[in-house]
Parts: structure tokens; sequence; C-alpha cells
């Protein structure tokens, strides 16, 4: 996937310097819109089938965003179909998004848990993570029953194992040893 990333990044660092900071959210939104249509099959199919034209590839893919582009959007979307790069458009858009969490202060955290998080417990969850991590977090929460307890916190290449899956490997970890 190195490929890919190396693809994505003049693009989306393109996109991030042309763009006034004020619309970068926004924008992020958009692109990550443009990316999840891009990740179907049949959208790939259909965009590497030689007897369709670039502007139908256009057409198709922006008609299935359910919000209205931007002009910056949709000149990124041309230019990465002119270029043959639709398969690469994930990677642009994750590549965006983490230039527009690094310019505001923030990191995206995924938080795993065994069970559900309330809305409550998850703002006093955050706030210590926050406190832990130095940084403001933007929160996703996955729901891993094999935890059995406790969460598993990422935050970039960082984790924080509080789960109870991982006490009982420390536990055997230190019983064998």
């Amino acid at each position: 996937m190195a490929e890919l990333a190396t693809i994505a990044r003049p693009y989306a660092e393109a996109l991030f310097k042309a763009v006034p900071a004020a619309e970068l959210d926004k924008l992020s939104t958009q692109v990550q819109a443009i990316a999840d249509v891009a990740s179907h099959a049949e959208v790939r199919q259909f965009a590497d089938n030689p007897k369709v034209s670039a502007e139908q590839v256009f057409e198709l893919v922006a008609s299935a965003v359910k919000t209205p582009l931007a002009d910056a959007a949709k000149n990124l979307l041309r230019a990465v179909i002119d270029n043959g790069r639709l398969a690469a458009f994930g990677a642009v858009a994750s590549h965006f998004h983490a230039l527009v969490n690094a310019r505001s202060g923030v990191s995206d955290a995924t938080v795993y848990s065994a069970f559900e998080i309330a809305p409550t417990q998850l703002a006093e969850v955050v706030t210590a993570l926050e406190r832990r991590f130095g940084r403001k977090l933007n929160p996703s929460v996955v729901i891993e029953p094999a935890l059995i307890g406790g969460i598993r916190v990422v935050v970039g290449d960082e984790v924080l194992d509080t789960s109870v899956k991982a006490r009982l490997e420390q536990m055997r970890v230190a019983l064998t040893a």
C-alpha cells in the first residue's frame, strides 16, 4: 500500500494548500464521501472500462455523493479521474484528513470496547484520554466483544490497552515465564 500513499500524497497536499483554513473541515467531509463512493468495486470497474469517458465517470461519482460538492472537491475528483487514479482516492482522503487534523491539533482515536459506551461515559473517557495523550481527540467507538471488558484505545501509533483480554495475556506470560 505504500504505492497508493505515494500517489495520494501530492493530491492531498495540493488540495490542502489550495483551500482556505475555514473550509478544510467541510471539504474533508466531502472528500471522504467521494472516497466512499470510489471504493465500490462497481464504480472502479465502470471507471476502468475503456469505452467510458472521464466525464461519465465524474458524473457517476459526483451524482452518487449525497451532498453538493465544493469546487475544490470537484476539481480534485476531475484531476484524479483524468490521471486514472480513482483507485487511490481512499488514500487521498486519508492523507487529507490527517493534514486537516494536524493543522487543528486534533488526532483520531479509535476506542475499542467490549460493550456499548453511553455518550456521557464516552465524554468522560475522552476527557481522560485527552489528558493522557496531551491533545484533542476525535473519538470513534468500535465494539469488540473479544476484549471481555475494559477498552483499548489507538491514537495514531500509540496504543493504550486496559482490556481484560490484555490483562489475562499479561498474567499468562508472567505465569509461563
